[in-house]
């Protein structure tokens, strides 16, 4: 029996690590999580998002442009995220409408689709 979602992962280019921590962790407020120690010379990072994991992997040579992967981070309000990521000239793509939510889509520096969410 499946009980949950323990962690999720995405990946950023090789040795890009820096930027990533700066766009999750520094834009985006997201804490960095400690990775054990027989997995940190892997590269890459892991961040805490309420009571789950975001593994930042590391992976080059790969279009994450071409892909509809994505990560949906829920938020209590949408507004302030659009506004912050504009600031920074983040483009921001409006998502078909769902009932029950206000969302939209926008992709982070390297690439990878990225959703914000809110209950209605």
């Amino acid at each position: 029996m499946i009980k949950g979602v323990h962690h999720v992962q995405i990946t950023i280019p090789k040795d890009a690590e820096e930027e990533g921590k700066k766009f999750y962790c520094g834009l985006l407020g997201l804490p960095e999580k400690e990775k054990p120690e027989a997995l940190q010379g892997r590269g890459g990072f892991w961040l805490e998002v309420g009571d789950r994991d975001v593994h930042v992997g590391t992976e080059s040579d790969f279009d994450r442009y071409s892909t509809k992967a994505h990560i949906a981070y829920q938020v209590d309000n949408l507004p302030y995220w659009k506004k912050i990521l504009e600031k920074e000239q983040i483009k921001i793509v409006e998502a078909v409408p769902i009932s029950g939510f206000d969302r939209f889509e926008f992709r982070d520096p390297f690439g990878n689709r990225v959703e914000m969410i809110q209950p209605k």
